[in-house]
């Protein structure tokens, strides 16, 4: 039975609203398939504003991949602002896909890519426009299977109330999967309910599933076990993986947006996993192990991608570009390619140890010298010690040295504050290193045009990280260091006009970590500032820390045992049971390591350091290089 769109009725209220664009669709490279056709529909949703939500790959991707499957159809949700959401509620309007502009209730699966945890609430506000029960155990048959994945879903829990089930790690595979299972169940009538279509899932051991799951609890609060509830549910769910990117040349047909949105470039993934070994870096972790798309497949997707989109700028993106084992060749054939046509290349920060200058010439030849953006990521030698960021200071101010005297006027450098074992004066070593950077500008170009930008972060545990055993630094704690550091860039008459400065205060990171860290006590929290009006959370002009304390207050939630407490090793993670390959004891032992400041070399380039990835999984790191020409000599 067709699904009518509810175009008319919306079109009525977008005069209303502002960026009324965001919500029409129709974007080049969109897909409205005709829904009797299909036996499988996807509501694939980036739980934030469209102009975030669409340059996401991770939606992208699967966008195009299950519109590939001839059963299947998908389309794309976002998440209104709160102008739209009060006309739609008085108007009765639904929450509504941007492709067919269906009712996201109508489909069999709600989709949810979740980068950050300051989501969740605006998850559960398509939810109930939707007319979706926000509790799983509330919904019916006709309800959509809600199933969440990105980075935050390697744990769940904290939201574990609001869903059916989650996937971890890579979706191209799993997607097509999940689908299969879906289409089967629904021709035999759909035997047994959700739940059996849930308990298909989860028997895989690919699909998490929470309420198969029962979470036990010590009186002192901490977890004492999580075991399934039922026969033939797996005691872990693992993670996916994607080993050969090749055959997943995905995004083939890029979506070109309507409206302005963060990132208007054509993104190639060259290669995915980093084993840098960032302590702080759960990406890094969890994606492991390094995998590289071919310097052939990179150029065959810039050449297709540009071609079919119409961008002028590509990024070449991963966790640290700058590693592939052919990016010289691959910055070189590129620029070769496109130089005199107006497509400029860019890479995403750069590790300091990684850049050289010639890759840098190559990815600037054919387009404006933007700034380079660095990522120290600690102030002192010590603190990068022991978040294992082998990046001394020589070699710092040797690379900006360089990119100075080569003609470039503008650097960024990130760091956080916060880190575990951190000292005032770790913080403030930032504002020494700024001013050495500034120096040495100065002294390479012979001018005062030399310009330096320090961004700060607030630093959150995550999960299967060395670092999620730590306690979180206190936002007061954070505060009083970020302001010192102002104050030290600002009073400073030689360098302080040179040295601009953007940080973020500690309050939003305490809620990050509550959410990030948390079990499934803290999903009662998120309720109750959905219902106090929580939207946005992602945003500075929306969030309110006060209000997210109200809600903790409230529902008897004890935020500080789940950010600023360290854990025992022995301790009951809330993610435990889900799988992300690497072994426990290894990352306890980093975690050691880091508190003595002892540095672990990258498995890239060395013997193994037994993270537990490669024989969890049966595999091994993939890289090149492979000796191959990126594209034919001729120019475009």
């Amino acid at each position: 039975m067709s699904v009518e769109s509810l175009f008319p009725r919306l079109e009525a209220l977008l005069p209303k609203v502002q960026k009324p664009i965001q919500y029409v669709g129709g974007e080049l490279n969109s897909t409205v398939k005709d829904w009797d056709d299909a036996s499988v529909r996807w509501a694939l949703m980036y739980p934030d504003a469209y102009e975030v939500g669409l340059p996401n790959q991770g939606v992208a991707i699967l966008y195009e991949i299950l519109n590939e499957l001839p059963d299947t159809l998908a389309e794309r949700t976002y998440s209104v602002w709160p102008d739209l959401e009060a006309l739609m509620r008085a108007e009765g309007v639904p929450q509504f896909t941007v492709d067919g502009h269906r009712p996201v209730r109508a489909f069999d699966v709600l989709g949810v890519s979740f980068s950050t945890e300051l989501g969740y609430t605006n998850m559960l506000t398509a939810l109930d426009l939707a007319g979706i029960p926000l509790a799983a155990v509330d919904r019916g048959d006709d309800d959509p299977i809600v199933l969440a994945g990105g980075h935050a879903a390697f744990n769940p829990e904290p939201i574990a109330d609001f869903l059916d089930a989650a996937v971890l790690g890579d979706g191209e595979q799993i997607a097509i999967a999940i689908s299969e299972v879906v289409r089967e169940w629904k021709s035999e009538g759909s035997p047994g309910g959700r739940d059996e279509l849930l308990m298909r899932l989860a028997e895989s051991g690919g699909v998490y599933v929470p309420k198969f799951y029962d979470v036990e609890y010590h009186p002192d609060g901490r977890i004492k076990r999580v075991a399934p509830n039922r026969p033939n549910v797996p005691w872990r769910v693992h993670k996916h993986t994607v080993m050969d990117l090749d055959e997943w040349p995905y995004p083939k047909k890029p979506l070109v947006p309507l409206a302005e949105t963060v990132h208007e470039r054509f993104s190639v993934e060259i290669f995915r996993g980093c084993t840098r070994g960032c302590r702080f870096c759960q990406a890094g972790m969890i994606t492991r192990p390094v995998r590289e798309r071919s310097i052939t497949t990179i150029g065959a997707m810039v050449e297709n991608g540009i071609r079919e989109s119409g961008f002028n700028e590509v990024g070449l993106l991963s966790l640290s570009s700058a590693d592939h084992s052919e990016i010289g060749a691959v910055a070189k054939g590129l620029a070769d390619r496109y130089e005199g046509t107006n497509t400029s290349l860019s890479l995403p920060s750069t590790r300091v140890d990684a850049f050289n200058i010639d890759l840098a010439n190559e990815f600037s030849r054919n387009g404006r010298r933007s700034g380079l953006t660095f990522a120290p990521e600690g102030g002192s030698e010590r603190m990068r010690k022991v978040i294992n960021k082998m990046v001394t200071e020589e070699d710092l101010i040797r690379t900006v040295t360089t990119a100075y005297s080569q003609g470039w006027r503008q650097v960024k450098l990130y760091f956080m504050c916060g880190l575990p074992t951190e000292r005032d004066e770790d913080v403030m070593g930032i504002a020494d290193l700024a001013k050495k950077v500034i120096k040495a500008g100065r002294e390479a170009t012979g001018s005062r045009d030399i310009r330096c930008t320090v961004s700060i972060g607030g630093f959150v545990p995550k999960p299967h990280t060395p670092f999620q055993w730590a306690a979180q630094a206190d936002h007061e704690t954070v505060d009083r260091r970020l302001r010192a550091l102002r104050e030290s860039l600002r009073g400073d008459r030689e360098y302080g006009k040179a040295i601009g400065y953007r940080y973020h205060d500690g309050k939003p990171s305490i809620v990050e970590g509550l959410l990030s860290r948390g079990d499934r006590r803290v999903g009662a929290v998120i309720r109750a500032v959905w219902e106090d009006g929580g939207r946005f959370d992602g945003w500075s002009e929306h969030f309110s820390y006060e209000r997210w304390m109200a809600a903790a207050e409230k529902t008897g939630v004890g935020v500080d045992w789940y950010t600023t407490r360290e854990r025992e090793e022995n301790e009951v993670l809330p993610w435990d049971h889900l799988d992300a390959g690497l072994d426990r004891e290894w990352l306890w032992q980093d975690w050691k390591d880091a508190v003595n400041e002892t540095e672990v070399e990258d498995c890239r380039w060395t013997p193994c350091y037994d993270c537990g990835v490669c024989p969890t999984m049966g595999t091994e790191i993939q890289i090149g290089p492979t000796g191959k020409k990126l594209l034919p000599l001729t120019v475009v």
